[in-house]
């Protein structure tokens, strides 16, 4: 059985050669489809069409296929119809043959234009194809898709970066990562030589934990999640996990712990990214070091 947006082909397999066809009621396309086929006939008790000859499947398919093509092009019209009388006007869209949407790189973006029907990555020109028959749904998705791209601009970016280095507690976060410790509860510790999520550092990978952090130093202002005077707390010493480590990982529903948990889907789709953008920047790196 052959079902394609509403039609279903079935060969017959009994005495007489020839298909069976089934496809949603519409009057103008009966009346095609009895001009292509004046011998079909009507199986009341089956609910579908006969379709006597040994090609019949095989000229079933190119009908359906035709079909298929005209309703595409009628609401590829609907959709530029519904463009014109409501057009968008964004730096993000290019408007031809079929819309085209190209942005700086974001996760947002791209899980928003994989909801959108017909959308197709272009490698080449780098950027979204998407025909006007998904325009309905690239509308109602686009004040979310401009506002990720707007954010994931360059100079967005730089502004960000600049804000959190003149942040004081930032860099006192990031002089801990450089550490590479981060407190644990010393009554419920993480395990140790396995992936854990923690709230700072994202996915990383404890090879062991120390003694008591003295109460009089100053963690809370660092690390949210740690207040020695309700709880013991030891540095717990980390790494970054590699691919293998992270592969092996089954995502948790856990609820989370203090300051770390055991990581879920979102903790290794993150920790994913940034490994693939590090090794990407390090490819950069290997290619412009001889030139340079």
């Amino acid at each position: 059985m052959e079902a394609v947006s509403g039609f279903e082909i079935e060969t017959s397999d009994g005495e007489r050669p020839g298909a069976f066809v089934r496809f949603p009621f519409d009057r103008s396309l009966l009346d095609r489809f009895r001009e292509a086929f004046p011998r079909a006939r009507w199986r009341r008790s089956e609910e579908r069409w006969f379709v006597p000859g040994t090609t019949a499947a095989a000229r079933l398919d190119v009908w359906v296929s035709r079909e298929l093509s005209d309703l595409d092009r009628h609401a590829d019209d609907k959709g530029r119809d519904a463009f014109s009388f409501e057009p968008l006007a964004s730096p993000y869209l290019e408007v031809g043959e079929e819309l085209t949407v190209r942005t700086p790189y974001s996760r947002r973006v791209v899980d928003l234009l994989r909801t959108v029907p017909f959308a197709r990555w272009d490698a080449d020109a780098k950027a979204w194809r998407i025909p006007f028959r998904g325009f309905e749904r690239l509308r109602a998705a686009w004040p979310e898709i401009e506002e990720a791209a707007r954010y994931a601009e360059p100079e967005a970016r730089r502004q960000r970066k600049a804000e959190r280095a003149a942040d004081p507690q930032e860099a006192l976060r990031q002089a801990e990562r450089r550490k590479r410790r981060y407190p644990v509860p010393l009554g419920d510790p993480p395990p140790l030589d396995r992936p854990v999520a923690t709230d700072l550092f994202g996915v990383v990978v404890f090879e062991d934990v120390g003694e008591a952090i003295p109460e009089d130093e100053a963690l809370s202002s660092v690390f949210d999640h740690a207040h020695p005077r309700d709880e013991v707390f030891a540095w717990g010493r980390w790494r970054l996990p590699d691919w293998r480590e992270v592969a092996r990982v089954k995502p948790s529903d856990d609820p989370p712990h203090r300051g770390w948990r055991l990581p879920g889907a979102a903790d290794l789709d993150e920790r994913r990214r940034a490994m693939r953008s590090s090794a990407r920047a390090r490819e950069t790196r290997a290619r412009s070091g001889p030139a340079a």
